[in-house]
C-alpha cells in the first residue's frame, strides 16, 4: 500500500472508532482506490430469529464496503449513499463472511458501486448496488 493510501486508510479507521462500523464488528481486509474488501465474523447478535444473517446486516455490510470503495477513490470529498439495492440469494450462517465492493461508474457528482457477500466456502449470500452523491463543500 503506498504512503498516501495508507494515510487515507488510517484516517478512515480513526473516524470509524465508536461508530456503527465498530459496533457491527467489521474488519477492513483490503482497500485500493475504487475497491474495498471487508470481513465480518458472524455471531449470534448478527442473526435473525431463524438463525441466519439478518437482512439488515447484509444491507449494512454492503453499504459500508461500497462506501469505503468510494471514500478511498475520492478521499478529499464527503460522500453519502443515495440509493441502496440488495438482492438476497442464499442464507448465511455464523462464521466469516467477506464483502467485496467495486466502483463501476463515476461522474463529477455521483458514483455507482456494486458489492457481494460470500461465506468462507464462496457461497454468494447477497449482492447489491449503490449510488453515492459527492457533497459540495
Amino acid at each position: 500500500m503506498d504512503g498516501n493510501l495508507e494515510r487515507i486508510v488510517r484516517k478512515l479507521e480513526e473516524a470509524a472508532k465508536g461508530t456503527f462500523w465498530e459496533q457491527l464488528g467489521c474488519e477492513l481486509e483490503h482497500v485500493e482506490p475504487g475497491k474495498a474488501v471487508v470481513a465480518l465474523e458472524v455471531e449470534k447478535r448478527h442473526l435473525n430469529g431463524i438463525g441466519i444473517l439478518h437482512g439488515g446486516v447484509h444491507a449494512s455490510l454492503l453499504d459500508n464496503a461500497m462506501g469505503l470503495a468510494v471514500m478511498v477513490a475520492r478521499p478529499n470529498d464527503k460522500v453519502v449513499t443515495t440509493n441502496l439495492n440488495v438482492h438476497y440469494l442464499s442464507p448465511l450462517e455464523p462464521g466469516k463472511v467477506t464483502v467485496t465492493a467495486e466502483l463501476i461508474h463515476q461522474s463529477r457528482k455521483m458514483i455507482t458501486v456494486y458489492g457481494k457477500i460470500e461465506d468462507s466456502t464462496g457461497r454468494l449470500g447477497s449482492w447489491g448496488s449503490g449510488s453515492f452523491r459527492i457533497l459540495s463543500e
